[in-house]
């Protein structure tokens, strides 16, 4: 038998009941779910300094366990010296078994490290169902070596449901162990 994660676990045995009695969905292909998690970082300073790039990359791989990629900018900005097709950030798609981990992961190890953390905002929200939250220090994560960071910086995590409404996604979310703060 094969490995599956927890939280894969509990979506199909807890929250898909919970989500259908919630929102009276008549079918289980209705109840909205976690489709992909983004975890990008922007690096501005890499204009100046490529080596910043590769430390992003090596960082995001550290944290999601999955190869990152270099994103590179659509046009050029004479303001910020920036060209067209230049590296300015890193990101990595999590999809699958991966994802589930990763989130497992942010939600048990990562987000209680956070400086006076009670809870997340829910007001990152896109409208669609979608939800981005911000991280602004990478050493939260237990994979990170602190002795070994170049820099402090923040990274951005997008979490793509398949939920039509917002309020379904924070459900959905909600379920799956995201501590939202209490309005």
């Amino acid at each position: 038998m094969s490995y599956v994660p927890r939280l894969k676990e509990e979506y199909k045995g807890r929250v898909i009941s919970a989500l259908k009695e919630e929102f009276g969905y008549k079918n289980v292909m209705q109840v909205p779910k976690l489709q992909k998690i983004v975890v990008s970082k922007g690096v501005g300073a890499a204009i100046a300094d490529k080596k910043l790039i590769e430390y992003a990359i090596e960082e995001l791989t550290t944290i999601t366990g999955q190869k990152a990629v270099a994103t590179i900018s659509k046009k050029d900005v004479a303001n910020f010296k920036l060209r067209k097709g230049m590296p300015i950030g890193a990101k990595v798609t999590l999809r699958g078994d991966i994802m589930y981990e990763f989130l497992d992961r942010l939600v048990t190890a990562s987000l209680p490290r956070v400086r006076d953390f009670n809870g997340i905002k829910a007001n990152g929200f896109d409208g669609r169902g979608n939800y981005n939250l911000g991280i602004t220090e990478q050493i939260i994560y237990p994979e990170i070596n602190i002795d070994q960071i170049k820099k402090i910086s923040g990274m951005d995590i997008t979490f793509v449901t398949s939920a039509e409404t917002d309020k379904e996604a924070k459900s959905l979310l909600g379920e799956l162990g995201l501590p939202f703060k209490k309005n």
